[in-house]
């Protein structure tokens, strides 16, 4: 399975599981954009992302903790 920036549930899913400390309402969208680069299945173009794919993955994350 290959992720894209689309498949912004996945990715927070896998955020969750790779970063089970961290608050992931207080993420930077820099740092957010890092880590979701740095996934094993992410396969897209890191220059395709924006602030709006940001949020959403964010809010997912966040829905995912609760």
């Amino acid at each position: 399975m290959s992720l894209k920036w689309t498949d912004t549930l996945e990715i927070a899913i896998q955020l969750d599981e790779a970063h089970p400390d961290v608050d992931p309402q207080y993420v930077r969208f820099t740092d957010l954009h890092d880590w979701v680069c740095a996934l094993e299945e992410f396969d897209d173009n890191p220059d395709h992302s924006n602030e709006k794919i940001l949020e959403s993955i964010q809010m997912h994350w966040i829905e995912e903790r609760e």
